[in-house]
């Protein structure tokens, strides 16, 4: 039997814990066969991003004829894309291949405040590369650069969902937990399929290890929906990986450890 095929599209982490890394162990946690196109190589460990070596828009491209033409990919996942080269190389292939399953992280900042894509990269992100996304999963601080207003809680999230969905993505998902409210009510996600609103709830998770919680949560998400789940049920079983992903993080370094889709297996 043929496995369930995702191609993550992002960074290199060296620690490990986020980028690619994270990428393929969330995707293999959820039983589907993942492979990768770097886009960048950083330099970095639990205390932040020490340096960022773009990869040529060639060899991107390369990676992704290579892969595409060869094994195919159910789903598609982006993480970090720096540049507006890189962008355009991507939103070039997935019409040439007709990506459907097209997930959108728009990874902006790291969790250490070091930047993960230029300004110029932002328009090209909101303009080329959304309008092909089945699904969009900002965090708080992402979506209000997107939508260009201030989120303060669920209904700011709403509307914020409301005007990302209006650039032409299909499905938006907002994760509430940089919300100020959440360390006492819980992290909120929204998901917006363009007609209602969803909401996901899990509980606030006292740690400082979540390196990595991005990239899990979307690539688990791509995992769900190539497997032929609907949007609405994709993203609860997004939320339970992730979340467990945190109640299981590591203590790993000086910094923000990673979370752990490995569970039990790996502490």
């Amino acid at each position: 039997m043929k496995p369930v095929r995702i191609l993550c599209i992002g960074g290199s982490d060296s620690s490990g814990g986020a980028g690619i890394q994270a990428d393929l162990k969330a995707v293999s946690a959820c039983g589907c066969y993942g492979m990768s196109v770097i886009t960048a190589v950083t330099v970095q460990n639990t205390c932040g991003v020490k340096s960022i070596h773009p990869v040529p828009q060639k060899i991107i491209l390369a990676q992704l004829d290579c892969v595409l033409s060869d094994i195919g990919a159910d789903a598609v996942k982006t993480g970090m894309l720096l540049t507006v080269g890189v962008i355009e190389a991507v939103v070039k292939k997935v019409k040439e291949y007709c990506l459907e399953k097209l997930i959108v992280d728009p990874v902006m900042i790291a969790k250490g405040g070091h930047s993960l894509m230029r300004d110029s990269a932002k328009v090209a992100l909101i303009t080329k590369l959304l309008p092909l996304a089945f699904v969009a999963t900002p965090n708080i601080p992402e979506a209000e650069v997107i939508a260009q207003c201030k989120i303060e809680g669920i209904a700011g999230m709403k509307k914020a969902a409301a005007l990302i969905h209006g650039l032409g993505v299909k499905n938006v998902v907002i994760k509430g937990g940089h919300l100020r409210a959440a360390k006492k009510t819980g992290a909120v996600d929204i998901l917006y399929d363009g007609n209602n609103y969803y909401e996901y709830c899990s509980p606030w998770i006292a740690t400082r290890d979540t390196h990595g919680t991005g990239c899990t949560y979307a690539s688990s998400l791509a995992a769900a929906l190539a497997c032929e789940g609907n949007i609405v049920d994709a993203v609860a079983q997004a939320k339970i990986m992730v979340t467990k992903a945190i109640e299981n993080s590591l203590r790993l370094g000086k910094g923000h450890g990673p979370v752990n889709v490995m569970g039990s297996i790996l502490k």
